[in-house]
Formats: C-alpha cells, sequence, structure tokens
C-alpha cells in the first residue's frame, strides 16, 4: 500500500504526535515540488505545529495563520515571527479563506494544507475552491465512528469549547476528500488527523485503505 508504514516513521519534533516523522515518510513517496505550505491555526507557528520540521530544518516556505491576535494566543503562547516565518493573525472561515490565499500570496497548486481549527474544518475545505494542495492534513472528531458522515453545522462564529461538539467524522471528511479529488491514505494513531493526497500524485501502486 506503500503508506502503510507511515506509523513506523512517526517522530515527533515539533508535531503534537507523530505527524513530523510521517509528512517526511509521505513526501520521500511522492516528492515535493513546490516545498511550500500553508498551516492554520498555526498557534505560535512552532509548538504542536504540523510544519514547522519542514521549515526550520527542510527549508520549506509558507504561510502560517492564527485566529489570536499577536503575542495573545489562547492558549498562552505567543504567535510571532518565527525565523522569518510571521503568523498571520486571521480567523480562517468560508467566507475568507479563498480571499485569505490570494492576499498572502499562496500558490493555486502547492505541497501541504494542514487545517486544525477546532470547528468549521470540513466547511472551511470545502470552501477552498481557487488552490489545490497535494496533501491535505485535516483534523477530525473522534468521537464519531470512523464511517459515520456527519459534522457540526457552519458556523462562522464557533469557537471550540473544549467539549466534544467540534469538527466531523472521518467519514464526512473522506466522503468530502473523494469529491474534492483526494484519497485518505493515513490517520495518525495519537492523535485526530488524517492525511489526503490528490488521486493524481498517487503511485499506481497504491491501494485504497479503511477508515
Amino acid at each position: 500500500m506503500l503508506f502503510s508504514d507511515l506509523e513506523a516513521h512517526s517522530a515527533r519534533i515539533y508535531s503534537q504526535s507523530g505527524e513530523d516523522g510521517s509528512l517526511a515518510c509521505l513526501f520521500d513517496r511522492i516528492g515535493a515540488q513546490t516545498r511550500y505550505f500553508v498551516e492554520f491555526g498555526a498557534k505560535d507557528g512552532v509548538r504542536d505545529s504540523n510544519t514547522a520540521n519542514l521549515r526550520l530544518h527542510e527549508g520549506w516556505k509558507g504561510v502560517l495563520m492564527d485566529g489570536s491576535p499577536p503575542g495573545a494566543a489562547a492558549d498562552g503562547g505567543v504567535v510571532s515571527d518565527v525565523t522569518g516565518a510571521r503568523v498571520q493573525q486571521a480567523f480562517v472561515d468560508v467566507e475568507n479563506i479563498n480571499e485569505l490565499f490570494f492576499r498572502y500570496g499562496v500558490p493555486k497548486q502547492f505541497d501541504l494544507l494542514s487545517i486544525d481549527i477546532d470547528g468549521n474544518d470540513y466547511w472551511v475545505w470545502d470552501a477552498l475552491v481557487d488552490f489545490r494542495p497535494r496533501v491535505v492534513v485535516i483534523e477530525y472528531n473522534i468521537f464519531f465512528a470512523p464511517e459515520e458522515r456527519c459534522t457540526i453545522p457552519y458556523d462562522p462564529s464557533h469557537r471550540w469549547d473544549e467539549t466534544a461538539y467540534h469538527g466531523a467524522s472521518l467519514g464526512a471528511l473522506r466522503a468530502l476528500g473523494s469529491r474534492k479529488g483526494y484519497e485518505l491514505v493515513y490517520t495518525d494513531p495519537y492523535a485526530p488527523n488524517a492525511f489526503f493526497v490528490t488521486r493524481d500524485a498517487l503511485p499506481e501502486a497504491w491501494s485504497e485503505v479503511s477508515a
């Protein structure tokens, strides 16, 4: 299946769990074309970041966004310049997602999008129509059954209240990804992150995995 051993390659340098190592392995398999990323919410751009290792050690460039104002992150961190990569204050929603990408000069096609906003994740990915990342890492709600297709209703004012009411099921995200031309290739076993890859980036030997 080519991606069945991503867990064996998992390693945590900055990410919440083993995403740093799993992403490095995944891009070894499919290749990196633009070495460009977008991540939201990025917190301070380092702690629990899915892109910090690529940015700080592999020469990748990109855009970091978080809804917290600079110097006053909701979790007590600092949203500021980190080795030349500024965390932009932006509360990403359906209405502004494409405009934000245009504003910050995101390429129409790029390698990695990381979505973790504890709420409207499904709806924001669905609304992204002008840009096409090759890999999407997105948080799903572990309290829904894997094959169940459900998500919270879209609410642009939603803020996570640290309960189980947030996000979408893995099944809903898989169906959305399929409609947008992506396949589910991996889920991190220690954090609720699902990895999707565009069909045209998948090797011929790839075979579908079960949720």
